[in-house]
């Protein structure tokens, strides 16, 4: 456990015990730090990035699909998407109303594309049993295709300004460094994460939103895991990591990612192909998007068994729901190229 020389630099006033099911990773929270809101909030309604889903009339359907898009693909690539979008499809009955090759099309290259096919299952749910709301309950929102525990908790922070915790990497890393001294958040745990969240929130709702979506914007654009712009934080004063000596994180690192020559890749230019094109196309069309054959057919079969592909009985291949010979649907994953 972290130990202070003067105490917690956030020890303001006390919580008796931790939550129910959690656990610390270097140390208990040293009460409820009541500085982190009253520094962050302030900073954040200053300094906040201009996101189409932060402003003013977004419903907590333009929320929703926003955490889908958000998933592992950066700001910078879902804005112009996720605007597109709402233009197109306002309302869940909307995208339910879609055609599954309509809704990868317009998925474009944002990555993931089953993230797509899952919203559109989400949405019509939403229309056939929600009657068109997005639900403002955390087990109703659970029980959607695709929402996990952060995007359902997501939405209720800010889609429906609620008290909620929520917990991205952003966020426990922040709290890791601000509150615990630590380099970094380590390996997810998910009760004690959620747990070393909730304590720092606010008591009313609109607050512990604003100040959620404030600790994840400190976690991207200030208190970054490589270069973090300490001269800029505005809790520098009162974090324990710089009052502990920025000490090293020394924990495993989780190694980056590659992209050229996966799976995903060869994944992508195959969709390539079908989005690019206005009807099915043969296999000749896809055999000349990879160069390795062994890959490439692996990958036509994984989007096949993933129902992003269909065939047809005349051997081309289409997005699914797409016509074929005679306006016939393709027969998906049953067939084999």
């Amino acid at each position: 456990m972290l130990r202070m020389r003067s105490g917690c630099p956030f020890l303001e006033r006390t919580r008796p015990g931790p939550l129910p099911g959690s656990r610390r990773r270097r140390g208990t929270l040293c009460g409820v730090p009541a500085a982190l809101p009253e520094l962050l909030v302030p900073w954040f309604d200053e300094h906040a990035r201009d996101l189409p889903w932060r402003r003013p009339g977004t419903t907590p359907w333009g929320v929703l699909v926003s955490e889908f898009m958000l998933q592992q693909t950066p700001v910078s690539r879902v804005a112009p998407i996720w605007v597109e979008w709402l233009r197109r499809w306002p309302r869940p009955s909307d995208l339910a109303s879609a055609g599954q090759a309509d809704v990868l099309r317009a998925w474009g290259k944002l990555g993931y594309p089953r993230r797509a096919l899952r919203l559109h299952a989400a949405a019509t749910a939403i229309a056939e049993v929600h009657a068109d709301r997005v639900p403002d309950d955390l087990d109703a929102l659970l029980a959607l295709p695709g929402v996990g525990p952060y995007t359902a908790r997501a939405v209720l922070a800010f889609g429906y300004r609620r008290r909620a915790a929520v917990v991205d990497t952003n966020i426990r890393r922040v709290i890791a460094r601000a509150v615990h001294g630590a380099g970094d958040a380590g390996p997810a745990r998910t009760a004690a994460d959620l747990a070393d969240a909730d304590a720092l929130l606010p008591a009313d709702d609109p607050t512990a939103a604003r100040f959620s979506a404030a600790l994840m914007e400190l976690g991207a654009c200030v208190c970054t895991a490589r270069r973090p712009r300490c001269a800029t934080c505005p809790v520098r004063q009162r974090c324990a990591w710089q009052a502990a000596g920025r000490p090293a994180y020394t924990g495993p690192v989780k190694p980056a990612q590659r992209f050229t020559g996966t799976d995903r890749q060869v994944r992508g230019r195959l969709l390539d192909v079908l989005r690019d094109a206005p009807g099915p196309v043969t296999r000749a069309a896809l055999d000349a998007a990879w160069h390795d054959a062994g890959q490439r057919d692996r990958c036509v079969l994984s989007l096949l068994d993933d129902r992003l592909v269909e065939q047809f009985a005349d051997g081309r291949f289409a997005l699914p729901g797409e016509s074929g010979p005679s306006g016939a649907a393709g027969s998906g994953p049953s067939d084999r190229p």
